[in-house]
C-alpha cells in the first residue's frame, strides 16, 4: 500500500541517543530506555533483550518514532519507538545513523 508523501511528512522521526537501559523485571525480552531527543526525553519500551544487553546500549544514538500512539508494556509507558530491522532467520538489528549526528536530528 502507497500512502502520499503528505503522509510521510506527518512522522515525527529523528534521532536519539539512549541514556539509560534496563530489563523490565518480570519481562523475559523488555529494555526500558531514557532517550535524549535534545529538546526532550523520552521513554521508550522495546522487546530487545535477546539480541542486545541494556549496558550495550547505552550512548548509543538510533532512529526512533516520536508521534506513535503511545503504549504499556508490562505496565510501563512506551513513549516512542525504536526502530529496527530483522531478517528472514529473525536476526534483529537496531537502526543507527551511519556517522555521527546530533541527538533530535530529523530522519526525512
Amino acid at each position: 500500500m502507497e500512502i502520499p508523501f503528505e503522509e510521510f511528512q506527518k512522522l515525527d522521526l529523528r534521532i536519539g541517543k539512549i541514556l539509560e537501559a534496563n530489563q523490565i523485571s518480570g519481562s523475559r525480552n523488555l529494555i526500558r530506555m531514557i532517550v535524549d531527543f535534545g529538546t526532550e526525553k523520552r521513554q521508550a519500551v522495546a522487546g530487545l533483550l535477546q539480541y542486545y544487553t541494556p549496558e550495550s546500549l547505552v550512548g548509543r544514538k538510533c532512529a526512533f518514532i516520536l508521534n506513535l500512539q503511545r503504549r504499556k508494556l508490562m505496565g510501563i509507558e512506551s513513549q516512542c519507538m525504536i526502530f529496527a530491522a530483522e531478517d528472514d532467520k529473525g536476526n534483529v538489528v537496531i537502526l543507527q545513523p551511519e556517522r555521527d549526528v546530533a541527538k533530535g536530528s530529523r530522519i526525512h
